[in-house]
């Protein structure tokens, strides 16, 4: 039987092969949700689901898409607020 705080669904399973040659069962905390657009709600593409210490690790290239508002706003957002901002100029 897992320990008491393993038996939470919030931890995910997953079978790991042990150098022994056996699967054995870890538990591991879930990803985080995806991001959405600010502006519209529309899942982001490009941007990673990772727990924090992993993204510490990662390069901020690969974290989010490399264009303004990357990681905030959509692209279909993004175009019609600069297109807003350098009609109103």
């Amino acid at each position: 039987m897992p320990q008491p705080y393993k038996r939470s669904r919030s931890l995910r399973r997953v079978h790991i092969r042990v150098p022994g040659g056996k699967t054995k069962l870890h538990y591991r905390k879930r990803k985080p949700g995806k991001a959405h657009c600010s502006s519209c709600g529309a899942v982001l593409k490009g941007v990673l689901r990772e727990r924090p210490n992993k993204m510490s690790s990662i390069p901020k290239t690969k974290k989010r898409p490399e264009r303004p508002y990357a990681g905030s706003l959509c692209s279909k957002c993004m175009r019609l607020l600069i297109i807003g901002k350098a009609r109103s100029l």
